[in-house]
Formats: structure tokens, sequence, C-alpha cells
């Protein structure tokens, strides 16, 4: 079917008190695993391409994006194209032009000014263009480079007030909050604060996104979304589904050369755990 857009897809969920996932691709083999896993579960999803990815690919976010579209619009499944942690001004004014309905700019790491003065030129520059603008306020550990943090260290975990303050300064469409979770979790062992998550769901008037949930307990997540979450990024889990799966089939058959014996159940591995993500948070 048509790409639908990310704020399309959002909005419907936080309508019906539901969660969207989002999850991470890399390669062909993710982005078919996203729609297969969408298609079993019968519910929609986002393929998210990151800037670190688009860098594996050389910096070309054409081809990448070509082919998740391509992916996408055979597919039976409502899915869309976002773009995510973006920190390059130069790959954000490139999103409209590959396709992109939405892109996540990450200038948390910014001082909190910065942060604003950054995230409103990028809004302003997405809303002329279409384009529906993700944020982040806190800091979700865990980053490509980064050690990862102590979700319980002060200054780590979004503040309500400040979150408020920051949507009315910079118009962003959906802001990513620090809750308790941090990206690149092998083990699902990240506990939530859900009292913070209804305070940020008060304050905020926007829709709020969990990222780091690969490492978030399924029961975790189910009352991340009853306590506001919307949007839940999934990323690390698909990769030791696919890692796991194909480290398996190579060492029970060791002589194999042929990519496709080995990639193809490293793809049944990753929709497996699509399926599963979205049946959690539906």
């Amino acid at each position: 079917m048509p790409l639908v857009s990310t704020g399309e897809l959002v909005a419907a969920a936080a309508s019906a008190g539901r969660g969207l996932a989002a999850f991470n691709v890399i390669t062909l083999e993710h982005a078919e695993a996203v729609a297969a896993g969408a298609e079993q579960a019968g519910a929609p999803a986002v393929l998210q391409i990151s800037e670190n990815a688009v860098k594996f690919h050389g910096g070309n976010v054409l081809a990448v994006t070509a082919a998740a579209a391509a992916v996408a619009r055979a597919s039976s499944a409502p899915l869309s194209l976002h773009l995510d942690h973006v920190v390059s001004v130069g790959l954000l004014h490139a999103a409209h032009e590959a396709g992109f309905s939405s892109v996540m700019f990450d200038a948390s790491k910014l001082a909190y000014a910065d942060n604003v003065k950054a995230t409103a030129e990028a809004v302003h520059w997405g809303h002329r263009h279409g384009i529906w603008i993700e944020a982040e306020l806190g800091k979700v550990g865990g980053k490509d480079g980064e050690a990862p943090l102590d979700a319980h260290a002060p200054g780590v975990r979004t503040d309500p007030q400040e979150a408020a303050a920051y949507v009315a300064a910079t118009g962003v469409d959906a802001l990513a909050v620090a809750v308790g979770s941090s990206h690149a979790m092998t083990e699902r062992t990240a506990a939530l604060d859900h009292a913070l998550i209804g305070r940020l769901r008060e304050a905020v008037p926007v829709p709020l996104v969990l990222h780091g949930s690969s490492g978030v307990p399924d029961e975790e997540i189910r009352r991340a979304v009853t306590a506001g979450m919307v949007k839940i990024n999934v990323g690390t889990a698909l990769n030791t589904a696919f890692t796991g799966a194909v480290r398996a089939y190579l060492e029970a058959n060791p002589a194999t050369v042929d990519p496709r014996k080995y990639l193809a159940p490293g793809r049944d591995a990753m929709a497996a755990t699509v399926a599963h993500f979205l049946a959690t948070i539906g």
C-alpha cells in the first residue's frame, strides 16, 4: 500500500490510547522483517533509518531509503518512513527529497538553550516542508559511541516543567523523554519511572516517545503505554535476533558460503521479534 505519514500513525495511536512501534532499519533484511512482522501482527509500524545507518551505507541516504520505501509500498501493512537521531542539518534537509515524512532531530547533547534554538530552527524548516519533527530532552544513554548512563543519576531524567517549556519554545510534534530506558541494551532489564511518565503526559501537549525500548520488559512497555507513551522505538532487539540466528546457522553449517542461507533465518528471527513487540505495544 502507499506509504503512510508518521504523523498520521502517531495521531491515530494517541487517539486510540495505544502505542506505535518504530523499528530501526539497517539492511534490506531489516526492512523486509519489519514489513513481514507488521503483516503477521496486523498492525502499523514505522521503519526508521538513523544517521548512523546512513553513514554505514556510505552517507547515501537515497539508496537505503529507496530500498526501505520499496519494501513498505509492497506491504499490506500501514508503514511509514522516519529519519532517526539526526544531528546533521544537511541530512535533515535531505529528508524531504529522500521521501521521509518525519525526522527525529537530536540536539540533546547541547546545552538547553542551544538545544532549543537548534530544534526550533529544525522544526521551522520541517514544517515548511511538511515534515513531522520529533526531538529529545533529557539523556537517554547508550547511543553509538557513548557509555551507558545511570538512569538514576541526577539530571538524566526529563523534567516535566522543562519539557513543557521546551515543547512550547520549539514547536516539536513529539518528544522523546528519558524515563529509565537506555539505547543498545541486549538484556530486557530496564525499570521505567511510570509516575514520571504520567507527569510528563500531563505536562506535555504532544505525543511522548520511548527510546531504548529493546531493554524494556514487555510488562514495563505495556505500563508505559498506559501511562502515556505513544511511539516506542526498538532497534537492538532486532539486531540481537538477527545475529543470534545467523550465528546459530553458521555454527551448524560451517561450510556455508551462500549468504542467502544464513540471512533468511536472520530475517525470520527479526520478523518474529517485530511481531512480538507489535503485539505487546498495540
